[in-house]
């Protein structure tokens, strides 16, 4: 017999190399990999553990800008106002360790910051524009001209909204700005500006048209909000062009104001096709009901061949049911809440009483079904 060839064993590798290869095993994630865990923990609206994510990156890069950026909005969100500005104040020049250029984002938060200060919102707004003023000319000569197109349009956006937060501060009858002689002009500026960078962004069109009503000019108004609400009327509900809710939502009480109820319905009725669970807009859906009412009781009982009664039950149902919803999502918006009771102790006061839950069969359509039954089981016979 030959002799049994011993079986090929693998060489074990070095010890040195085993323990460097445990060792990347157990290495540290990258800052990148941490930022964008975090950023994922903040669009699931987890701040706690997104927290622990950012702490982590600060602790290796303490000046790293997107990770306080990041943290700021998570003490924002969590109600640590104070601890959330000192964040982001730390991204602005001259403190130590802020990035250049200076991220817009930081002056964008800082306004919204700054409710009890007026003034310093305004020039927080205006530094924003500034930065990204700068921005929208860069990207104006980039190269790559599709990535280009897209950041392009993002950045025109904000520079929109925080130019119209600017108009909003100088309207804002909350402050003494309002009644300052220059108030009316700034704001023509402002949205003059926003108009020139996107003139057919539908905030500054509506934004455009709030001044107008304010100025008693309901006419110009009209013509801006229907400009406004034609760029986007024919969009399917989940069409990502459309503009946010809370840009609806204001765009029909505008409507309302000029006393445009089919376009406010409208608009109402394409935010519920998105969320029909959405408070506000059930308010305004059985607002507009109401005033629709009163106003056919006023022309002689009808409006649209509809009678003040169907007018006044639909609001009554809409009202009602923004009532229940406003109870079960603990809807913070009190003022809402009181306005729709006010109104259902009107309806209540004309008699108009909600409609039953079983849509309004009553006895007698079930006797007419039964007869349209037994009509149709005779001719069925007659025809054997």
């Amino acid at each position: 017999m030959g002799r049994t060839r011993a079986k090929n064993r693998k060489a074990r590798p070095p010890i040195d190399d085993l323990a460097e290869r445990q060792g990347e095993k157990k290495s540290e994630p990258t800052i990148e990999a941490l930022l964008e865990k975090a950023q994922e923990l903040i669009v699931q609206c987890d701040y706690d553990l997104a927290g622990r994510f950012i702490d982590r990156v600060l602790k290796r890069a303490p000046d790293n800008a997107e990770a306080k950026e990041m943290l700021g909005v998570a003490q924002l969100e969590t109600g640590l106002l104070d601890a959330a500005k000192q964040t982001f104040l730390s991204l602005l020049p001259p403190n130590p360790g802020a990035p250049s250029p200076t991220p817009p984002s930081a002056h964008l938060y800082l306004a919204q910051l700054s409710d009890s200060d007026p003034q310093m919102a305004l020039v927080h707004y205006s530094a924003a524009v500034d930065i990204l003023m700068l921005q929208l000319k860069g990207k104006e000569r980039a190269v790559d001209i599709t990535l280009a197109n897209s950041d392009e349009e993002e950045t025109k956006r904000t520079i929109v909204r925080a130019l119209i937060g600017q108009v909003e501060i100088w309207m804002d009858p909350a402050y003494d700005l309002c009644f300052d002689p220059a108030a009316e002009a700034n704001c023509e500026e402002l949205l003059k500006a926003a108009l020139q960078v996107d003139p057919e962004n539908t905030e500054a069109l509506q934004s455009l048209a709030s001044v107008r009503m304010s100025q008693q000019r309901p006419e110009e108004a009209k013509g801006f909000l229907e400009k406004a609400w034609s760029t986007w009327q024919d969009l399917e509900a989940d069409d990502p062009r459309l503009p946010p809710i809370a840009s609806r939502l204001s765009l029909t009480k505008l409507f309302l104001e000029l006393s445009l109820f089919t376009p406010a319905l409208m608009v109402l009725q394409g935010i519920m096709a998105s969320d029909d669970e959405e408070v506000e807009a059930w308010y305004l859906e059985g607002w507009c009901f109401f005033l629709m009412s009163e106003q056919a009781r006023e022309q002689g009982g009808k409006l649209d061949e509809l009678t003040w009664e169907e007018l006044a039950r639909d609001s009554r149902d809409c009202l009602e049911t923004c009532k229940m919803l406003h109870v079960n999502q603990g809807h913070p918006d009190l003022p809402i809440r009181e306005h729709v009771e006010e109104l259902i102790s009107k309806l209540e006061e004309l008699g108009v009483k909600p409609s039953p839950e079983d849509g309004g069969q009553d006895d007698d359509d079930d006797e007419n079904w039964e007869d349209e039954e037994s009509d149709s089981s005779n001719s069925d016979v007659e025809m054997s």
